[in-house]
């Protein structure tokens, strides 16, 4: 696996936005752990910047339910629940399911072959460990996916939702090899889209959401402590 540090800050505009960014990143990789409280100066300290801009990012995912604020410590990671997860999932299937059959019918070949490099990029990740370009990758496919769909609101609501279930501990997952065909679903999904397969379209999402699930199951079981030091 690449050794790569998720607390570090890639050049952007918005300092704000970017310790926000890498933060999740932490989260999804498993570096900032449930129902630890973590201060804002500590976490300053480790990007190399100063305790507002993290404060401020930290209260961005406040708002996202990433993180809830803990007087005078500093912000505690939220924890997952099964039943958490299991309802984000059920209100992805009412939403994308359907959608998927939709675009399918209304999307144009040119459109959808569009996120081909995307879908290739995703099983790319998995094969080599790269887990955050691999959820960046996963991210942008069905965002992309979506937006075919010509409803922003909807967009909107899915986004937030895969937020609110990020992946802890993902990396524990892809040593298994089942989060190459995880990825490897992307493309087949694509490919039966761009065939006008609506029924089949929605049959592959639907189980892909349904893997996708067992996953987030069993990274919150297979969890190890991380090694990072904030």
């Amino acid at each position: 696996m690449a050794d790569r540090n998720t607390l570090t800050i890639p050049p952007q505009e918005n300092l704000r936005d970017r310790v926000a960014d890498a933060l999740r990143a932490a989260l999804i990789a498993g570096e900032l752990r449930p129902g630890v409280i973590y201060s804002a100066p500590v976490l300053a300290a480790q990007f190399g910047v100063s305790a507002t801009p993290v404060r401020e990012a930290m209260l961005d995912l406040s708002r996202e339910g990433l993180v809830v604020a803990v007087r005078n410590k500093g912000f505690r990671v939220t924890e997952m629940t099964a039943r958490e997860l299991d309802e984000f999932t059920a209100i992805r299937r009412l939403i994308e399911v359907p959608t998927i059959g939709q675009i399918t019918s209304t999307a144009t070949r040119p459109q959808l072959e569009e996120l081909r490099p995307v879908a290739r990029e995703i099983v790319d990740a998995a094969r080599v460990h790269d887990v955050l370009r691999y959820l960046d990758s996963d991210r942008k496919f069905h965002l992309g996916l979506l937006t075919l769909s010509g409803n922003a609101h909807l967009v909107e609501v899915v986004g937030d939702l895969r937020k609110r279930s990020r992946l802890y501990g993902l990396n524990n997952l892809d040593q298994t090899g089942r989060l190459v065909a995880s990825a490897e679903e992307h493309i087949e999904l694509l490919d039966l889209m761009i065939e006008g397969d609506e029924q089949g379209a929605e049959q592959c999402m639907l189980r892909h959401l349904s893997h996708v699930r067992s996953l987030w199951a069993e990274g919150s079981s297979s969890e190890q402590p991380s090694v990072l030091r904030l």
